[in-house]
């Protein structure tokens, strides 16, 4: 019998969750990576830039419905941990109807949406033609693209994080194969880049479904009287609305920022562009270790063992902690090397130097808000995550308007590590109650 099937918590069953999202997440750079060089082998600057922009604007659509992912993991984990068998199906049919909602309604707002998107982001005529045409194929994979969030987060829930794995494995071995087929073997350009995806996405879902096919035996998905019954869909809304205000500040913070680091030249904005890669690797590796927090502490929760709770929170949190320590050593090591390799630019080299020390020590500062995000999110408690985040912004603006002017772009990286010190703080003085919420 595994640990999962026991419930004992142990350092392997953390692994065991994390290890195939660290995996996962190791994925996702290397079909950008693609995506951007065999367009780039036309020969043209115009068609790496509409690949770049169309990409950035489906993927920021598609994520205002990241809440699926989330909040279905919470939810279903604690309705796996209480035994409801029926909620945790009806959980998955519920998140497969809003994706396919929202894929649709991307598809019918199209070009409202795409219009929007070039006018807060202005490309030139070449580029934006392009992007439309590739952003005009892709997007009717938007319902599969979307309810994906809702198969990944439930797999997570319990523990199937093997299957989400397979899933990503998948799918982006397919887009990529795609990829050298339809644009290097036939020429199709950017479209064809668009098309792989386009592909990817719908047979990523249809491997989703067939991970998830145990939720479709019997009629238990189709009892339609615990699919829709009012009180659940209401909880299931308020707990997904205050995760997409949460998100819409985060973004807020991170988009902002950017934008302040404009403000003091191209080297320091390359320079900043390029440390952020620093903390999406920082992301990537503390995800697995967050979900096994979502997933343990979801369960924990619905069986109403606070004891678990507890071990789930520190055991997880104990394994992202060694986590970053190794990450700050390789960053402090190895991180000029690193700012090698992205930038053939010595301006741009020297000005990264001058910030790698906030790159160093980001890991180690922020681990408590991304653990405690994972957390709160498994217990469900997104109110508390809503309402710290618009605290760590205020925050973060302050210090901004403090710094900023004294400091310059060291004062907008202090502002943005304070923001994850805001962020921690806050929620580790919300964790007792949730604690207590476990009951015994």
């Amino acid at each position: 019998m595994s640990d999962t099937q026991t419930g004992e918590l142990t350092h392997s069953r953390v692994l065991k969750i994390a290890f195939p999202i660290v995996l996962s997440n190791a994925t996702v750079p290397i079909l950008g990576a693609v995506d951007t060089g065999v367009v780039g082998q036309m020969g043209q600057a115009a068609p790496i830039g509409a690949v770049g922009i169309g990409a950035i604007i489906l993927g920021a659509l598609y994520w205002l419905f990241g809440f699926l992912r989330m909040g279905t993991t919470g939810m279903t984990a604690q309705a796996h941990g209480a035994g409801d068998r029926a909620e945790v199906v009806a959980l998955l049919i519920r998140a497969l109807m809003i994706g396919f909602a929202a894929g649709i309604g991307i598809i019918l707002l199209q070009l409202p949406l795409f219009w929007m998107a070039f006018q807060a982001s202005p490309a030139s005529p070449e580029v934006e033609s392009m992007a439309r045409e590739y952003m005009r194929i892709r997007v009717w994979s938007a319902p599969a693209a979307v309810a994906l969030y809702g198969v990944n987060g439930w797999l997570i829930a319990q523990e199937r994080t093997r299957a989400v794995l397979v899933l990503q494995l998948w799918m982006n071995g397919l887009n990529i194969g795609l990829d050298l087929w339809f644009v290097l073997g036939l020429g199709w350009g950017v479209g064809g880049v668009a098309f792989a995806t386009f592909l990817a996405e719908w047979s990523g879902l249809a491997l989703g479904l067939w991970l998830c096919r145990p939720a479709f035996v019997g009629r238990m998905w189709r009892n339609w009287a615990v699919v829709f019954d009012v009180a659940r869909l209401k909880a299931m809304t308020v707990v997904n609305t205050d995760i997409l205000i949460r998100s819409v500040f985060l973004q807020i913070i991170f988009i902002s920022f950017l934008f302040f680091g404009a403000d003091f030249g191209d080297v320091p904005l390359a320079a900043n562009q390029i440390l952020m890669q620093f903390l999406e690797i920082t992301a990537y590796a503390l995800d697995g270790f967050a979900f096994a927090a979502e997933a343990i502490v979801g369960q924990a929760l619905g069986s109403r063992n606070r004891e678990a709770l507890r071990r789930g929170a520190l055991l997880t949190s104990s394994w992202g902690l060694i986590c970053v320590i190794g990450l700050s050593l390789v960053f402090w090591i190895f991180g000029g090397r690193i700012i090698d390799v992205m930038t053939t630019s010595p301006e741009v080299r020297i000005e990264a130097r001058l910030y790698l020390v906030y790159m160093i020590s980001s890991p180690v500062i922020g681990i408590a808000a991304w653990m405690f995000d994972g957390i709160f999110i498994g217990a469900t408690r997104t109110r508390d995550m809503r309402n710290m985040m618009i605290v760590s912004f205020i925050v973060y603006a302050v210090s901004i308007a403090v710094l900023v002017p004294l400091f310059g772009n060291h004062g907008l990286w202090m502002s943005l590590l304070i923001s994850f010190i805001a962020r921690g703080v806050t929620l580790g003085l919300k964790y007792p109650r949730l604690e207590a919420q476990a009951g015994k």
